[in-house]
């Protein structure tokens, strides 16, 4: 390992924003993250893929670059496989290994962005499925301690883009790697959302394969999700909220073309998309600083905006949506 100092952040982070940290250090395993965490610095941060993270300044701290690579079989039977994710690897590129192999369950969550250690911290999802539908356990360095624990899917405490390691465990531990319970044959297969019915109709499949659902969410990702490599952006910039049956049905009066999709424990989850998109955001610039066209959803970067100045944008959106619907839209997105 190397520490680096006052390294450059721009292409570490999707957003594209040009920030440095005091100090770096790429670590590609589960010994050298130990030996990492273990030194006396703060505050530390661990980085994946950039995917989730907006920096508004420079971080006076060490950013640990968790690079752990390697995907292996722990166990299997003729319907099952147990397969493991070094927490560095990328996420989509893991997705279709598996879907390569036959292996179902993750064919939904293809092409979203950042890391296999990243997963599990947001509970990432979409298009009806979330990781925790198929995820068994993972590996992660307890810092305080300097101690390796094995977490069960009850211990990470998922919610929605929610988990045990975005409130207790948040900064205390590292994640080594993630393990994940596939189908083999018999795969059950989510196309409930109308995106992907819709897809598929167009590509007249009636039989649908694991890879024919990823290649249709592949699809429909890219047609409303710029390329970060094109234009800086962090997918989702928001939250869809949650709020209760009372609460909708009063909107519902209000805006009868509200949608809605129903939540946990008998709440309504209502797109942050279409709020942000009827208070007139889409498509909304100022100077680099920007909202997509394509997707209310989606802040971009155009070029030279500072994480600062996406951040106003940010809350601007969400005073706005405050304003109009009386909803709080929380950020997906962390925020350095």
């Amino acid at each position: 390992m190397s520490m680096l100092k006052n390294h450059p952040l721009k292409t570490l982070n999707t957003f594209g924003v040009e920030v440095q940290t005091a100090l770096y250090l790429k670590v590609r395993s589960e010994k050298e993250l130990f030996q990492a965490l273990a030194m006396e610095q703060d505050p530390v941060y661990i980085l994946g893929g950039g995917s989730n993270i907006l920096f508004t300044e420079n971080y006076g701290g060490l950013i640990i670059h968790n690079c752990i690579k390697g995907i292996r079989v722990i166990h299997e039977t003729k319907r099952d496989v147990l397969v493991e994710a070094g927490a560095g690897e990328n996420w989509h590129t893991f997705v279709r290994s598996c879907l390569d192999k036959g292996w179902g369950g993750l064919e939904n969550l293809s092409l979203i962005p950042g890391t296999v250690g990243a997963a599990p911290i947001q509970n990432i999802g979409a298009y009806g499925v979330e990781q925790e539908n198929i995820f068994d356990s993972l590996r992660a360095i307890y810092r305080p301690g300097q101690t390796i624990h094995t977490f069960s899917k009850k211990d990470c405490q998922f919610g929605y883009r929610n988990s045990f390691f975005k409130n207790k465990g948040r900064h205390k531990y590292g994640i080594t790697a993630v393990r994940y319970l596939l189908t083999k044959s018999e795969h059950k297969l989510s196309t409930s959302y109308g995106a992907i019915r819709k897809e598929l109709e167009n590509s007249d499949i009636k039989d649908p394969t694991i890879k024919d659902i990823s290649n249709a969410v592949i699809t429909i990702r890219k047609s409303k999700l710029p390329d970060p490599a094109q234009l800086g952006n962090a997918g989702s910039f928001f939250k869809n909220p949650l709020i209760d049956q009372s609460s909708f049905e009063n909107l519902q009066s209000r805006f009868p073309d509200i949608p809605a999709y129903p939540g946990n424990d008998g709440l309504v989850k209502v797109p942050a998309g279409w709020l942000i998109q009827q208070c007139g955001w889409r498509g909304y610039r100022d100077e680099d600083a920007g909202v997509s066209p394509d997707h209310a959803l989606v802040l971009v970067n155009y070029g030279r905006a500072s994480g600062l100045q996406i951040k106003k944008l940010a809350e601007a959106i969400q005073k706005s949506v405050l304003d109009t619907f009386g909803i709080t839209i929380e950020p997906e997105v962390n925020i350095l």
